[in-house]
């Protein structure tokens, strides 16, 4: 088992794994970062310069996830983070929390069909 004070940083390349497990979600780039889409509404962002990730999740999903840790988990600090736009310290977050994320920002996004296809996939292994 873990220690929570061990602390094992996410990588690019798990995170993007993260986003890309969930059905027909997209890697495209977005400005200067890598966005990820699914129904081509952006559900999650990778900035390489700061390591971040930024999600969009539900006001009661940003809550519950910022209060794990507010420096590692936290709200944009303008207008996109009121409508749930959430920053994610790929350097500090555990993959198991990053995962839970991930799965809660595809929900807020995808379309229901989606979400069903999912849910239907993830029981049957």
């Amino acid at each position: 088992m873990i220690e929570d004070s061990l602390i094992i940083m996410v990588s690019y390349n798990i995170f993007k794994q993260l986003c890309l497990s969930f059905p027909e979600v997209k890697e495209e780039p977005h400005f200067e970062k890598v966005s990820f889409k699914v129904d081509k509404k952006i559900m999650a962002t990778y900035d390489a310069k700061l390591k971040r990730a930024c999600i969009k999740l539900s006001a009661i999903d940003q809550d519950v996830f910022s209060m794990i840790d507010s420096s590692i988990i936290y709200p944009v600090d303008n207008k996109w983070g009121k409508q749930g736009w959430t920053l994610i310290e790929l350097g500090q977050v555990r993959k198991t929390i990053l995962k839970d994320a991930i799965s809660k920002a595809y929900n807020e996004v995808a379309s229901k069909k989606l979400i069903e296809q999912w849910k239907n996939r993830t029981k049957n292994t």
